[in-house]
């Protein structure tokens, strides 16, 4: 019996190598494509959060003032548009000129509205998530095109 188990124990030697890597390449690519994913869904919220930012300041500034500091702003997170930008890829010509608009009679209500202009709606120069490696066994990762982020916020008069 102990010669059975034994030989058993011995043609099993090397298997559970093997079959790791057959998995291997499937577990990586599970990997990489979660991580990629999750880096897309940060820097969407990042971007996000910017223009919230971005158009709360210009609410309190007086309307068609600001399209410098809506892109500073935006792409660099500070008014004097020093730094890194926030996101890779990101730049100032893709944030377009705010827009102030004034609805209502009575009261009358003022808006500024801020908007990041994103390959799915807009034409380039527009904004686009690029993953970090193009391509992986054998498969190809495309660019994905946000839609245009935009905030708006009523400004007091």
């Amino acid at each position: 019996m102990r010669t059975l188990a034994r030989q058993h124990r011995q043609q099993q030697r090397g298997v559970a190598i093997i079959e790791f890597a057959l998995i291997l390449p499937l577990l990586l690519l599970l990997t990489f494509i979660t991580f990629e994913f999750g880096r897309a869904l940060y820097q969407y919220n990042v971007l996000v959060k910017s223009a919230r930012d971005a158009v709360r300041y210009l609410s309190t500034q007086s309307p068609g003032d600001g399209a410098a500091v809506a892109q500073n702003l935006m792409v660099y997170g500070n008014l004097a548009g020093t730094g890194n930008p926030q996101v890779v890829g990101l730049a100032p010509a893709q944030v377009k000129a705010p827009v102030w608009t004034l609805a209502g009679s009575n009261p009358v209500i003022n808006t500024v509205t801020v908007r990041l202009a994103g390959c799915g709606d807009s034409v380039p120069p527009c904004y686009k998530f690029t993953p970090l490696v193009s391509s992986a066994f054998g498969l190809t990762f495309a660019e994905v095109n946000f839609a245009d982020i935009t905030a708006t916020m009523r400004a007091p008069l």
